[in-house]
């Protein structure tokens, strides 16, 4: 079996307490043939994970599809982390899925997601940080920035819960701190379209 390339940048988005429209509002605008996969770990329980993935595919122009495991890595889509597994990326790049514990109270936790595809893409990824109530993604996103990767994070003032926002830049995580509608254009910025 061959491995499944890597690509050149991967988008992680993580989100949580308002972060079903937060990602609406900002997938709205990805252009067709966005040259990075983007993945999405939200903090959601399994009975909205049809409406998410149904709502999210009328928005984008780019294929949208919840991870199953084992499954390898292709693009342009945009991945979604399933309810209640954690989602993590083996060196091959292909996805995996675990029921360990969770973390910050959550599985999926974006601090996983964000730790594991880190050692496998390093300073390839470009991480986005979103509204939520809690700290889960604010240690991912520092190593992301660590690694030499691009991190772009939700201005909390206009965040539906500031913590998780708020939480990265005072770890000093934010390379950018952005509102809303500017995430978009600043990530095409990053990718060169």
């Amino acid at each position: 079996m061959i491995a499944p390339k890597l690509p050149e940048h991967m988008v992680v988005i993580g989100a949580s307490w308002g972060g079903v429209e937060a990602c609406l509002q900002l997938l709205k605008h990805i252009p067709d043939g966005f040259p990075a996969p983007l993945l999405i770990v939200l903090h959601r329980n399994h009975d909205t994970h049809h409406s998410f993935e149904r709502s999210l595919r009328r928005y984008c122009a780019i294929p949208v599809r919840e991870v199953e495991d084992k499954e390898a890595l292709s693009w342009p889509c945009v991945y979604l982390a399933p309810a209640n597994y954690h989602l993590l990326m083996e060196k091959d790049g292909s996805f995996a899925l675990c029921t360990s514990a969770p973390v910050h109270y959550c599985r999926p936790a974006i601090d996983v997601t964000m730790l594991s595809l880190c050692e496998v893409l390093g300073d390839r990824l470009i991480g986005v940080l979103l509204t939520g109530a809690n700290e889960d993604g604010a240690l991912g996103l520092a190593a992301i920035k660590k690694a030499g990767g691009r991190t772009i994070v939700q201005d909390p003032q206009e965040a539906a819960a500031a913590v998780m926002p708020q939480a990265a830049i005072t770890r000093g995580a934010a390379d950018r701190v952005l509102r809303l509608k500017d995430i978009m254009p600043g990530l095409r910025e990053y990718l060169g379209i």
